[in-house]
């Protein structure tokens, strides 16, 4: 159970109607499992996250910043803390000449498609990622050859500790495979995406391409895309496939029979289950091939050792793409 402390009264007083007490994570993730929030601010705009920003300065409690939640898997006992979603207001796109321009909350292949309208090359990768446009920065999302780095000129960030508002380059994110220093409170206000010129119907073939790709080869239900990032030279499918672990069952969680680097969960399945069988999943590749697999999703709520036996980095547990 979310335990409401005196640091959540004492925020959910200063936020008003604002915020929602014990209010469901679960269904706001892509697996639409998981407990709840002691505190939700849901949709919220510049000036309620400069209303988050100052409770959590004068309450000291910690904040998650939920995007579309397709690499979040939350704890069956919830998320102790003020979780904060971002309205249509920071989803604005705008294009001008090779720049795009996208809210934090404008949805990845929305981002894709509108470039690809606009004749630009270079984002069509993200058609396929239902995440948002923050977390995407946040953990430098990507497939098909391509990812955020390649194309990300500067973000805007607010940062919820200290109401510090700023423009940063993407070289000062230090952007790596499926990482970046951006800490669960600083939240993605806008990113600026610099592509190239091309052919419309080129860029909306290419579109199609890699949808119809995913279709074919990735499970669908409720997931969070890959689980493990993959190894050097080498793929976290692969890994569990070869230890024989495709239909591997947890409770209510499965490793995919389509694809070993999905988990797959019950409707109304545990997020607990599905941490379990990452655990199970690690131990069992380690024991046959020595190879030690990350978690690319982001485990919130759970107890520190079940974050390490995941596989999960323990400092960035918060945020969701």
């Amino acid at each position: 159970m979310v335990v409401d402390g005196e640091a959540v009264q004492a925020a959910a007083r200063r936020l008003g109607d604002h915020a929602r007490r014990a209010a469901p994570l679960g269904p706001l993730t892509t697996y639409r499992a998981g407990g709840p929030a002691a505190l939700l601010v849901a949709d919220a705009d510049l000036v309620a996250l400069r209303s988050v920003a100052d409770v959590v300065a004068s309450t000291g409690l910690e904040v998650l910043v939920v995007g579309r939640g397709s690499n979040l898997l939350v704890a069956d006992a919830g998320f102790a803390g003020l979780a904060v979603t971002l309205g249509e207001d920071l989803a604005e796109v705008t294009i001008d000449g090779v720049t795009v321009t996208a809210g934090g909350a404008a949805r990845l292949p929305v981002v894709a498609r509108r470039a690809a309208s606009a004749a630009l090359r270079g984002f069509e990768w993200a058609v396929g990622v239902p995440g948002s446009v923050g977390g995407a920065v946040r953990m430098n999302a990507g497939g098909h050859g391509s990812d955020m780095a390649a194309s990300l000129v500067r973000v805007r960030v607010l940062d919820l500790h200290t109401g510090e508002d700023e423009w940063m380059s993407a070289d000062a994110l230090q952007l790596g495979y499926r990482c970046s220093v951006l800490a669960p409170h600083q939240v993605v206000l806008a990113a600026e995406l610099g592509l190239g010129p091309g052919e419309r119907r080129a860029a909306e073939d290419e579109l199609a391409e890699i949808v119809r790709w995913r279709r074919v080869h990735q499970p669908g239900g409720p997931n969070a895309g890959s689980v493990f990032t993959n190894p050097p030279d080498d793929s976290a499918g692969r890994l569990i496939e070869a230890t024989g672990l495709k239909g591997h069952r947890h409770g209510s969680a499965e490793v995919s029979r389509k694809h070993a680097n999905f988990i797959q969960v019950d409707d109304d399945g545990s997020a607990d289950d599905v941490a379990a069988l990452m655990a199970e999943v690690r131990e069992a590749v380690a024991a046959r091939t020595g190879v030690v697999l990350h978690a690319e999703t982001r485990l919130v709520g759970f107890d520190a050792t079940v974050v390490a036996a995941a596989g999960a980095d323990a400092s960035s547990t918060g945020g969701g793409r």
